[in-house]
């Protein structure tokens, strides 16, 4: 299986960063651009749409692990969820693809996310003989693509979904190793070895954005796996704690504007990371600091779930004031770059020098 697991990841990253070179002329071509808007972090305008390649190599990563010989420990029901996780989010991302191109009405795209959601949960409903209540699939339709939404609103700076693709896969993976669900391992190293590769083509010099196709396809691929997790019965503290920080962040966000009377569904830059940029956080340390988070309530979250009880109560406890703090970073960077600039040399209030 190791090694299995390995070819998957191989493919879906060789993939992700090899495409790109043929994808870029012809985007360029088409004439697919991001044009700076309210929520933007950019200034000019920058090719998007790079997260079809991202699609291909994720697609064809979970294809290797359907047929892959070695890999055939993924037959039967494992191999049929797999397939779900792979519909699924082709669906997700033509949906962002269209979206991109040409744009579609707010109800339209919610709809079909909702569909595809739907879709997802019935199917793995009846493929996992142990989760076969169809009443989940109301919960499953919204989850699938309430998270399409998030992964999309939370897509605003360089890095942030590559890395979240990357991290949240990796300890996916590992949630399959460790519960003994090979299709979860396989799932979660495709999807972290295709946003992997996305990464040195939004962070190098000629930057390209991933877009909706790409930000609908995270949001889709990592929803639908944690669906059928869920339903298989894997520790909800390995679900649930990869994707606390993005929740987290877009719940807070999405209550305050409701409560200040605001436009949710405006573009805008309120998110806690888009707050970090305006502080004067480069994408990068923005990025950073939101993964960290990810990786430290993650931790904690294989704590709760491995430990004993005292260790489940502490690791919760420090999982709550991990998030807590990452909610006040865009302050504390604040007071802390304003306190810099305040002792900074030459400046007045610095040294008790002013007026002398």
């Amino acid at each position: 299986m190791p090694g299995a697991a390995l070819t998957v990841g191989a493919v879906a990253l060789v993939l992700a960063l090899v495409l790109p070179l043929a994808a870029r002329p012809l985007l360029v071509r088409a004439g697919v651009l991001d044009v700076p808007n309210a929520r933007s972090s950019h200034q000019t305008p920058t090719i998007r749409g790079m997260g079809i390649t991202t699609a291909v190599a994720l697609s064809a990563g979970l294809l290797t692990a359907i047929f892959l010989p070695q890999g055939r420990v993924a037959a039967g029901q494992a191999q049929a969820t797999l397939v779900v996780v792979l519909l699924v989010a082709v669906a997700a991302a033509a949906i962002g693809w269209v979206e991109d191109i040409r744009g579609l009405p707010i109800a339209l795209r919610a709809g079909l996310q909702l569909a595809v959601g739907a879709v997802a949960t019935g199917a793995v409903a009846v493929i996992d003989p142990g989760a076969q209540q169809m009443w989940w699939i109301p919960a499953g339709a919204i989850a699938v693509a309430a998270y399409i939404n998030v992964s999309n609103f939370m897509d605003g700076i360089n890095g942030i979904s590559g890395m979240h693709g990357l991290l949240v896969g990796g300890f996916y993976a590992y949630a399959g190793v460790v519960t003994g669900h090979d299709w979860l391992v396989f799932a979660g190293v495709a999807i972290a070895a295709a946003f992997a590769g996305f990464l040195p083509w939004n962070l190098g010099r000629r930057k390209v954005f991933m877009g909706d196709v790409g930000s609908y396809l995270l949001g889709a691929s990592i929803s639908v796996t944690a669906m059928a997790a869920f339903l298989a019965k894997v520790p909800v503290e390995y679900i649930f704690s990869p994707v606390l920080i993005y929740l987290v962040d877009t719940f807070v966000t999405f209550l305050r504007r409701l409560l200040a009377g605001e436009r949710w569904y405006a573009s805008h830059r309120q998110h806690v990371y888009q707050r970090l940029n305006i502080v004067g956080l480069g994408h990068l340390q923005a990025t950073a600091v939101v993964s960290t988070a990810t990786v430290v309530v993650s931790v904690l979250g294989i704590i709760a779930a491995q430990g004993n009880s005292a260790m489940q109560i502490s690791a919760t406890a420090l999982c709550l004031a991990v998030v807590l703090l990452y909610l006040r970073t865009p302050t504390l960077f604040q007071r802390y770059f304003r306190h810099k600039a305040a002792h900074a040399p030459g400046n007045g209030a610095a040294g008790g020098v002013a007026g002398e």
